[in-house]
């Protein structure tokens, strides 16, 4: 096949997913493979190679996720039903002061955001943002659309998000560096995205949320753990994982102390740790029993079934378009094209965040077009790649995002309001995001 039939085929994919998804409205696995088996059949592979490279996607990716996801989801999950959450806000609101409760509340958002999936983190913040918009005197805008986009930026950039975790295993990106770079580069994006535009356009819409919502009571204070108990829990893998890389760094990789760091420093293993722990100084310690953790533990992995479904169908669709020399045609397009990679990472996770919506599904979908021409880039940081996907996922979020109407429905926002503050905010990070990825860049010389 030439390359512009490859690119055909390729384009004609993107078509075939978009529609499965949106006008079919198949599940998103249904759709991937599906388009998997297209992509196989249309550029001639073996019938035995699909089927092998179908089978070596899926497990090339879920070999590592698996665990680390459902060590992130009991994390998580002993986060939402310790109070945790609320206990950080409180402590914020309290250090901060009434008239930056917007700012405590992208804290909030962002810490809170780090083990806890973005729609559990609106229904798990909602009760307190209500309380602390009244007592502050603040519109639910000014200060909800913070924590909003606190929680969605993490989401989108920060392992161990399904999608960020993915991403950079796929890249085979250090996941320390992955989650340093993006908070980093995340934080200003939140910030200008959160806060100050939440602030500018406050005062200038009216909510409606539904009236369950606002009657759910806050959580008495003597209820709530400790705050440093609650920080050491949430944060202990990230240390853990970064901890790595500083060491590396510092050390480097062959001082006598480096197998047992890099032993902890593995994302299992420092999960595991984060899942013990948070049994402990989350559950045990405030008088749970074992049989309400091993509970609270199935309530968590259920739900995460359907999403390591969609990263493995996706694994397999990546594998497939290198198998059958759709990569190799990029390459040969894009090494005429010149195109920054980083920008082109963030260019084309924008563009797929866009036409199919899902910010899982669109993030993976990206990684597996931009895999392919990572070779023409021999200098490239994977971890800044994986950032930048991250980064420009978070952008135009609208009616095909199911994250667009679960805020919706949480803010009792009109279509037309919707547009003006949360999609415009997203929009605002993914752009300030991809300034301060490209100012990042440059400071550490990548």
């Amino acid at each position: 096949m030439t390359t512009e039939l490859y690119l055909l085929v390729l384009a004609s994919s993107i078509v075939l997913l978009l529609v499965l998804t949106i006008a079919v409205k198949l599940h998103p696995f249904v759709a991937l493979v599906t388009t998997t088996a297209f992509v196989g059949f249309a550029t001639g592979m073996p019938l035995d190679q699909i089927i092998k490279s179908i089978e070596g996607g899926i497990g090339g990716f879920l070999g590592m996720l698996a665990p680390i996801l459902v060590l992130g989801a009991i994390v998580g999950k002993m986060m939402e039903v310790s109070g945790g959450a609320e206990r950080l806000a409180r402590t914020l609101i309290r250090l901060m002061g009434r008239r930056n409760t917007h700012w405590a509340m992208m804290v909030v958002g962002y810490i809170c955001g780090i083990p806890v999936f973005f729609q559990v983190g609106i229904v798990l913040l909602m009760p307190l943002l209500f309380s602390v918009a009244r007592a502050a005197g603040m519109s639910l805008v000014m200060v909800g659309l913070p924590m909003i986009i606190g929680l969605f930026t993490v989401h989108c950039v920060v392992p161990p998000h399904p999608a960020a975790t993915a991403v950079a295993v796929a890249l085979h990106a250090d996941l320390g560096k992955v989650i340093l770079y993006g908070l980093i580069v995340g934080l200003p994006a939140a910030a200008v995205a959160g806060p100050i535009f939440g602030k500018m356009i406050g005062d200038r819409f009216t909510l409606q949320p539904p009236e369950r919502l606002q009657q759910i009571a806050a959580l008495p204070d003597e209820a709530l753990p400790r705050l440093d108990v609650t920080l050491l829990t949430i944060l202990s893998p990230l240390v853990l994982m970064i901890s790595k890389t500083v060491f590396e760094m510092a050390l480097g990789p062959k001082h006598p102390i480096m197998p047992a760091v890099n032993f902890v420093g593995q994302p299992i293993t420092a999960l595991f740790i984060a899942a013990i722990l948070a049994y402990f100084t989350l559950g045990l310690a405030r008088g749970r029993t074992m049989t309400s953790l091993r509970e609270f533990s199935e309530q968590a992995i259920g739900p995460m079934a359907a999403i390591l479904v969609i990263i493995g169908a996706s694994g397999a669709f990546n594998k497939v378009l290198m198998d059958s020399g759709i990569g190799a045609a990029l390459k040969v397009v894009l090494t005429a094209w010149q195109v920054d990679p980083y920008l082109l990472a963030w260019g084309t996770a924008l563009i797929m965040h866009i036409a199919i919506g899902g910010a899982t599904i669109a993030m993976l979908t990206t990684v597996g077009l931009i895999l392919p021409i990572l070779p023409l880039y021999p200098g490239v940081d994977p971890a800044l790649v994986a950032v930048a996907i991250g980064i420009g996922t978070i952008g135009f979020s609208h009616v095909n995002d199911p994250g667009f109407w679960f805020v919706k429905e949480y803010f009792g926002l009109s279509m037309p309001d919707m547009f003006k503050t949360y999609t415009a905010s997203t929009v605002i990070a993914a752009f300030v995001g991809l300034a301060a990825l490209m100012a990042f860049r440059f400071a550490i010389g990548a």
